[in-house]
């Protein structure tokens, strides 16, 4: 049924059982704060642990992990939602995360943290998709807006509070405590998803798995990011390791679609891309997610090496992107329940993040804070516009029987993007800096700072001026022109938001529709 101009601007119809529906809110945004922190709060502590571990050539895998273990199996979790229920996936993605933040608790070596990194993405992206799936269970997409920005604002707030945490964590208690404080949240978390998720069961209770598309998405997803993440630095971009990890790419992601076309119940069905909102909105995410993580994973970093501030202080210098993104999150989302209109939204908060990333590339090492706080919240801004907005319109535009397929789908694209902008972002930067590092030190400063792997910004600020201004100089070079590369990614992503069809929320949650005869489809129509 198509939806009209006047289904557009009906008010929106208040969801039943409210005093439920904010208990069950309430533990979602739990279990999305441990994602979120996860993938920030190492990000001031980090200089220390590699610098601790002695791994700083392996820096850009603590991220980079995560973001891989929980891109891959993202399209599992929003699959096997629809097919057997949330309920227990989410206490599993839980009780996995948490496994991990041991293992990286106890880790006494890089290869060790970066297995419980690993670990804990494998649960972690369970923990995004299914609390973005849930809520589309209970509250209509009408009404949806506002509790999806306020989901944009957890995120806005581990932000900050991440790398808060985790530089507190570095100077007093130590930076293992980044991964202990998951303990405690995790345990909270499980208690909300036992006692207070009361959802609809999957339509399956003897699903069929697709395991062959699950095992060739995993490989193809590696390849993509083992290639991006070491060509230009440990391997030549024409070096036979990396032509062969993007061959395997490609190949990976044909048989995928092969596989795909005939599996009974695919991961990530062939149908959903006949949807113009999906594509659009899918390949925006990927830009976005390139520019997002590209400066989330390696700021703090940045502002500690170059400004010389704590680990603390560089968190709280976090604090405009934060405060930008929960405002813009928040407003926009109430915004689009009262009037039924987004479409403008993303498109905007496109193109403000690719004004940011301009500024941003300009920073110089006597740039001042206020301007480089300005920036980074200018940033916030143009993110808050458009993160959980792109989520609402993918949802808005299928079924609620597939809704946690879509949503998967969609955020499988943009960690796909999210993994390529860390890794480039990483290999780039830690290619460069160490290049700059061996040209501008003194042949002999190796024993005066424990060698170009072993820096922290505790043992940089204390070297005299002829070793410290060198590093510096080093890291502002190193990092901020590739902001300016990042540019074109906003545009093109506004060029495809503005193609987007503004569809009528809807006011009812559809449980009618069934996925059967689509998925016939595909198989057909091959």
């Amino acid at each position: 049924m198509t939806r009209t101009e006047a289904d557009l601007n009906r008010p929106p119809v208040e969801t039943a059982a409210k005093p439920g529906i904010i208990l069950l809110f309430v533990g979602l945004m739990l279990s999305m704060l441990l994602a979120s922190l996860s993938q920030t709060v190492l990000s001031t502590a980090l200089p220390t642990i590699v610098g601790e571990l002695d791994g700083v050539d392996q820096m850009l895998w603590v991220m980079t992990a995560f973001i891989l273990a929980s891109t891959i199996m993202m399209p599992i979790y929003g699959k096997m939602g629809d097919l057997i229920g949330r309920k227990p996936l989410l206490i599993a993605a839980i009780s996995l995360f948490m496994a991990g933040s041991v293992v990286g608790g106890l880790a006494e070596s890089m290869p060790v943290l970066i297995a419980g990194r690993v670990i804990q993405g494998l649960g972690g992206g369970g923990l995004i998709i299914l609390s973005q799936a849930i809520i589309a269970d209970v509250v209509p997409a009408r009404e949806r807006g506002k509790y999806m920005g306020i989901m944009g604002g957890v995120f806005a707030l581990s932000s900050v509070a991440g790398p808060l945490l985790g530089g507190w964590f570095t100077e007093s208690i130590g930076w293992r405590w980044t991964f202990w404080i998951n303990l405690p949240l995790g345990v909270l978390a499980l208690v909300a998803a036992i006692f207070l998720l009361h959802l609809p069961k999957g339509h399956s209770s003897r699903p069929k798995i697709d395991y062959l598309g699950m095992a060739v998405l995993a490989v193809s997803t590696t390849a993509l990011v083992l290639a991006s993440s070491w060509g230009g630095h440990r391997y030549d971009w024409s070096s036979p390791e990396i032509l062969s990890l993007l061959a395997v790419a490609l190949i990976g992601a044909t048989l995928f679609v092969f596989i795909e076309r005939r599996a009974v119940e695919p991961v990530i069905p062939m149908h959903l891309f006949r949807e113009r909102n999906f594509n659009l909105t899918t390949a925006a995410g990927l830009l976005i997610g390139v520019a997002m993580f590209g400066v989330l994973g390696y700021m703090p970093t940045y502002i500690q090496m170059v400004t010389g501030v704590s680990a603390t202080h560089a968190g709280l210098l976090m604090v405009p992107m934060m405060g930008s993104i929960l405002i813009s999150s928040v407003t926009s989302g109430f915004l689009i329940s009262k009037y039924g209109r987004y479409k403008w939204m993303p498109i905007a908060g496109t193109l403000i993040v690719g004004v940011a990333m301009a500024l941003l590339s300009t920073l110089e090492v006597d740039t001042s804070l206020v301007t480089m706080c300005f920036y980074i919240g200018l940033l916030g801004l143009g993110l808050g516009l458009s993160m959980q907005v792109l989520v609402l319109i993918v949802q808005n535009t299928f079924p609620n029987s597939q809704v946690g397929t879509a949503t998967a789908s969609n955020n499988y694209f943009r960690q796909i993007g999210a993994s390529l902008g860390s890794a480039v972002v990483g290999s780039l930067f830690t290619g460069r800096l160490l290049q700059l590092l061996a040209e501008k030190m003194p042949a002999d400063a190796a024993s005066a700072t424990g060698g170009a792997t072993s820096l922290t910004p505790g043992v940089v600020h204390k070297l005299p001026d002829m070793l410290r201004e060198p590093i510096i100089d080093s890291y502002n070079e190193a990092l901020t022109p590739i902001f300016l590369f990042m540019v074109p990614l906003a545009i093109v992503a506004a060029i495809l938001l503005a193609l987007v069809k503004e569809v009528p929320l809807a006011t009812t949650i559809e449980r009618d529709i069934v996925a059967e005869s689509l998925a016939e489809e595909d198989r057909s129509a091959y």
